[in-house]
């Protein structure tokens, strides 16, 4: 599979809010870069094995600059300290994508629910229900005021906007944002897990649009030995207990694109040919579970005992 990798340029690095910092990249040559939609991240890869995914929260018609934001993480893994502490204007970053597995479907009414740095990908998706002329809410909740990004931003919305900072107005009130919702009303909503299961909770019937930053906890399912044949490749491979079919492809000498290595990023969703998946990741929509026509192969497996992909 083809996708855009490039090293861009960090021209622009601005705090906006406390512990976030944006960052705008742009092509060293001034070159347009690839499309994309609200809901859109891309990878960055920050060297000495780190490599996270970031929301594109610009404007997606500007094709000369890409746009992110990333939160100071205390207890991080190291990503968010080395964009904090070691990335300056005039950089080199490293890129891949974008990719969207949060894409806006069409609707002409939306409830949009956001929690701390979970504005991003929400970001463009309201510029774009204004643009379409849908009836929208923003519920966004913080720490605190000043933790809260791009809030000067949101200001020209007005009351449709609701900022709720947890030291002002305590836990996000749910309730009066998705209870009794009009037919035709989507909602959207990133942050926090407990808060995304929260608005999960509220929706039964029409399931919400969620994006998560970690993976959702899996209930404890074993994982027998199976055998995953890759039709492009002419091979087959037998995935062992407690081994990922990627790790088993990979150990096969078959390149395959990864990220996160934990079901969150979509990076390494493959075609399922036969055989079905036992999906374990927290991308895909119910739905495209149901579907079985694709996998995310860094953590999902097999309901028997062969699947048929298209590697």
């Amino acid at each position: 599979m083809n996708e855009y990798e490039a090293e861009l340029v960090l021209a622009r690095r601005e705090s906006v809010a406390d512990g976030v910092l944006a960052l705008t990249l742009r092509h060293p040559l001034g070159a347009e870069l690839p499309p994309w939609e609200p809901g859109a991240h891309i990878d960055v890869v920050l060297g000495a094995g780190l490599e996270r995914q970031y929301s594109l929260c610009g404007d997606p018609a500007d094709r000369r600059a890409w746009r992110i934001a990333v939160l100071r993480e205390a207890a991080g893994r190291g990503g968010s300290a080395h964009v904090h502490g070691r990335l300056r204007e005039g950089d080199g970053v490293r890129v891949r994508g974008p990719r969207n597995h949060f894409a806006l479907v069409s609707a002409p009414r939306y409830r949009f629910v956001a929690g701390g740095i979970g504005i991003t990908p929400i970001l463009p998706m309201l510029a774009a229900a204004e643009a379409a002329g849908a009836e929208w809410t923003l519920l966004y909740g913080g720490r605190t005021r000043g933790s809260m990004a791009f809030t000067e931003e949101l200001g020209r919305y007005g009351d449709r906007v609701t900022l709720a900072p947890e030291d002002e107005t305590g836990l996000l009130d749910l309730a009066p944002v998705l209870g009794a919702l009009p037919e035709g009303t989507l909602v959207y909503a990133c942050g926090p897990g407990a808060l995304l299961d929260a608005v999960e909770e509220r929706c039964p019937a029409v399931p919400p649009h969620v994006e998560r930053f970690r993976p959702k906890p899996q209930e404890a399912r074993g994982g027998g030995e199976f055998e995953v044949v890759l039709e492009r490749s002419g091979r087959t491979v037998r995935v062992a207990p407690g081994v990922s079919v990627l790790d088993t492809v990979r150990a096969a000498g078959i390149e395959v694109l990864f990220s996160c290595a934990e079901g969150t990023c979509g990076t390494c969703e493959t075609e399922v040919l036969e055989g079905v998946p036992d999906h374990r990741d927290s991308v895909l929509t119910e739905a495209e579970r149901e579907a079985g026509e694709t996998m995310l192969i860094c953590v999902s497996r097999c309901h028997g005992d062969r699947l048929v992909l298209d590697l």
